[in-house]
Order: C-alpha cells, then sequence, then structure tokens
C-alpha cells in the first residue's frame, strides 16, 4: 500500500480546483508585478494601504538596528522584548481591554485560543462558515465540537441548550470569502443567557470597521461582557504580519500558561512590533484611510449593480461576486488577468460546492479611477462570456 499522491492531484486538476502560487516580484499594493507581468491587483487584504508605507518601513530598520533580526527565543524565555510589550499595550488600549498577547500568526492565536480554554467534557459551538483556522481549532480541541447555521442565532440558541461543561462560542466578525459581518449583538445575547463565552476573530474587522478602526465589536458598541475573546490579526488592515489576543487580565495569564501555540514557538522579530506600533498610529490618526476605503467600496457596488454582477451582502473592503461553477470562476480570472486585473478566483473547499466567486477586495491605496478600471473590465469579461452577467 503507498500513497496515491498523483491520483489526488489528478483529480483536483479535473474538478478546477488545483492552487497555484503566484509568485510577487514587487512590494504588496495596487500596481504590483505578478510572474514577469504588471498587474492592476484587487486580491490582497492589506486594506489601509500600510503594508509598503514608508514610515512602516523606516520602522522596521530602526527597530532591526536596535533590536536585531530575529527574536531569539519564545517569550517565557528570553524572546519577550521591549517593543512586544509596548505593541501588547498600544493594542490593549486600541480594543479597550486590560491585556492583549501576541501570536506569530493567526492561525497560532485561534488553535491557542480555544484549546487553552476547553478541552474534554466541554462545548466549542462555531458559526458553519468560521475560518479553517476556527473550525481546527474547535476539533483539535477535544471538546465537544458543534456548527450552527451561519449568522443564526435562534440556531445558536438551540445547540446551547445542549451544551455541557464550559462553553465557548466562536465566530468571524467579518466573514473572509463572503464579506458579511457576524450579527455579534444577538449572539451575545445568547451566548450570555446561558453562561458561555463569546470569542470573536476580527482579523477583517481591525482597521476598516469602527469608529477609531477598532473593528466590528467597536463598530457595534459591545463590551468586554459581551465578547470576553477577542483575536485580531497584523498583516492585513495593519500591513505588518502577526496576531493578538485581547481579554481580561486572566484570560490573557491563562493564555500565556496553557497555550501551546504561544508556549511553544520564537518570538516574532521584535523589528516587526515596531513596524507594527508605527501602522497602528497610523491607522489610529489618519481617518482619510478608512473614509476613503468607504467611498470605494460604495462606488465599487454600485458599478457593480449596474453591470448586473451577484454581489454579497457586504459592506466591508471584501466585495465577492458570485459566479458559481469552478472553472467558470478560473476562466473569467484569467481573463481580467488577460487585461491586466488580478482577481482571484475562490472555489471549494475554501468555499461551498457550487459557490465559487472571484474575490474583490479594495484598499485605500487605491484610486476611484483604478477602480473603474476593474469596472469596466468586469464588463467586458463577463459581456464576453455567452451567458452574461445576469447568469452569474
Amino acid at each position: 500500500m503507498s500513497f496515491d499522491l498523483a491520483a489526488r492531484l489528478a483529480a483536483r486538476r479535473a474538478e478546477h480546483l488545483y492552487r497555484q502560487r503566484p509568485l510577487l516580484e514587487s512590494p504588496q499594493g495596487p500596481q504590483v508585478v505578478v510572474d514577469g507581468q504588471p498587474l492592476l491587483a484587487f486580491c490582497n487584504n492589506d486594506y489601509l494601504g500600510l503594508a509598503n508605507h514608508p514610515q512602516v518601513i523606516e520602522a522596521w530598520r530602526a527597530g532591526a538596528s536596535r533590536w536585531g533580526v530575529g527574536g531569539g527565543a519564545s517569550h517565557l524565555v528570553i524572546g519577550h522584548s521591549a517593543p512586544h510589550h509596548a505593541l501588547e499595550e498600544a493594542l490593549a488600549e486600541l480594543t479597550g481591554r486590560p491585556r492583549a498577547l501576541l501570536f506569530t500568526t493567526g492561525y497560532m492565536a485561534n488553535l491557542g485560543a480555544v484549546t487553552a480554554l476547553v478541552g474534554q467534557g466541554d462545548t466549542v459551538l462555531e458559526d458553519r462558515l468560521n475560518h479553517a483556522s476556527l473550525l481546527d481549532a474547535g476539533l483539535l480541541s477535544g471538546a465537544r465540537f458543534n456548527r450552527y447555521l451561519h449568522n443564526d442565532a435562534s440556531s445558536l440558541a438551540k445547540r446551547l441548550e445542549k451544551a455541557t461543561g464550559n462553553t465557548l462560542v466562536v465566530t468571524d466578525g467579518v466573514f473572509s470569502m463572503d464579506g458579511d459581518v457576524a450579527d455579534l449583538p444577538a449572539l451575545a445575547r445568547e451566548t450570555r443567557a446561558r453562561g458561555a463565552w463569546l470569542m470573536v476573530d476580527d482579523a477583517h474587522g481591525f482597521g476598516p470597521l469602527g469608529a477609531k478602526g477598532a473593528g466590528l465589536v467597536e463598530h457595534f458598541g459591545l463590551g468586554l461582557d459581551d465578547v470576553p475573546v477577542l483575536v485580531g490579526t497584523l498583516g492585513k488592515a495593519f500591513g505588518t504580519a502577526g496576531a493578538f489576543v485581547a481579554g481580561s487580565e486572566d484570560l490573557i495569564e491563562s493564555l500565556i500558561q496553557f497555550a501551546r501555540p504561544y508556549i511553544y514557538t520564537t518570538s516574532q522579530p521584535p523589528a516587526l512590533a515596531c513596524a507594527t506600533l508605527k501602522s497602528l498610529e497610523l491607522l489610529r490618526t489618519e481617518h482619510w484611510r478608512r473614509e476613503h476605503l468607504a467611498n470605494l467600496i460604495r462606488q465599487f457596488r454600485q458599478g457593480a449593480e449596474q453591470i448586473g454582477l451577484e454581489l454579497m451582502d457586504s459592506f466591508t473592503p471584501i466585495q465577492p461576486i458570485m459566479v458559481g461553477d469552478s472553472a467558470r470562476a478560473v476562466e473569467l480570472s484569467r481573463m481580467l488577468r488577460s487585461r491586466g486585473m488580478m482577481v482571484t478566483a475562490i472555489r471549494p473547499p475554501t468555499v461551498p460546492a457550487g459557490s465559487a466567486r472571484l474575490r474583490v477586495t479594495l484598499s485605500a491605496a487605491h484610486s476611484e479611477a483604478q477602480v473603474q478600471l476593474l469596472l469596466s473590465a468586469l464588463a467586458d469579461c463577463f459581456s464576453e462570456l455567452q451567458t452574461g452577467p445576469n447568469h452569474a
């Protein structure tokens, strides 16, 4: 008996689900070079345009000059440096919570938080469309694992009635493939009524959402009692890398003691924390970035509606165009690329079968003229396909 990897790969190709890595040969930004081709990109998560910001780059360089380029050890050995500590304090202030804890990646933050909080004899309930890292965390925790209907507080309530032990309800804030947002007030009410905890991964909400860019929890005006466990990532609107969990003193101390992905890994480079401190400053002071981004979102949605494209219900920078068939989504992405536009086709298993889509993401670094170029290219591509945009 042997692993027939070639057959698995061939089957994925036949189903139009084969994935290939584009080679980026330029910094992140609206205009990139991918596989040697200059393209106007609408597929990264750099929502506020900070990934290549000169002040963030300079903060990285200055940090590296002072602190070196490596973390050197885990946070609990000798890897927790002054920039890490300062960034945790700044993130706690941003979220309005007593403490925050840095993780190396968002995947590790989600795995660490869930597996530290629940185990055998407990219950973890998750939205059906949660990010893979949240689903994996629930399965790996050893707790009784169940999923409720997408963004459905009534469905959650029914599952809460059957929950045993400590119960953790887990949801994305902004759903990364649909762009819609969780109904946090309703989920928080049901969760608190049953004595459970609500954990929100707001990876795509920090930066674009909230009066001060503090995400979906701020957008809804909720507090620590409503959302005891708040997760954010730094590689999207912050423009750098890493993640954090924000919450109470007891929560953060518990994660330091019990979250294995935190305990057993080397800390991120201190210079990266220096860069993130600068991007956090820009996020909080340059409000025009969120305002410009909101204008671009309105422009795109109005233009797409005029073309006749099928958009999803999203007021976030994530604007998926529903296509349905995987082969057709791949072809549309190829056609756009031939016109100088980079928009990724998202297919199963990332999204449910039959719901392939073009995932457009907008950034404050885009201009209105660039968004109009995208709309014109989309109109041409959908028109070129015989079925037409109204059948997308």
